[in-house]
């Protein structure tokens, strides 16, 4: 996994809209500065850092970040309630289709 996805997962979950705009901003630096498209393996590491809302929009970056993958996330299942309905977005984004791998 590179390093710019390590750091960005090892960050958690996107804050929500009480967080300071510098927090926001840092995370979206943080999102924007992984290449496309990303590989399976860290897309699956990138959905489990959804958070409680939509971020001012910075989760609609994570979630097009992570459908440049080739497969859909594995594995397919929900990542809890910290993900909020963005679990179910990008489900729904795929098709609902399984992984072929």
């Amino acid at each position: 996994m590179r390093p710019e996805v390590q750091a960005f997962v090892a960050d958690g979950p996107l804050p929500d809209w009480d967080a300071s705009e510098e927090e926001i901003d840092r995370r979206e630096r943080q999102l924007t500065a992984i290449s496309r498209p990303v590989t399976s393996e860290e897309a699956a590491a990138l959905a489990t850092c959804f958070g409680p809302d939509d971020c001012y929009g910075a989760v609609w970056t994570l979630v097009h970040l992570i459908e440049t993958a080739p497969d859909p996330v594995p594995p397919w299942e929900d990542p809890g309630p910290e993900a909020g309905d963005w679990a179910e977005v990008l489900r729904g984004r795929w098709g609902g289709r399984p992984p072929t791998a």
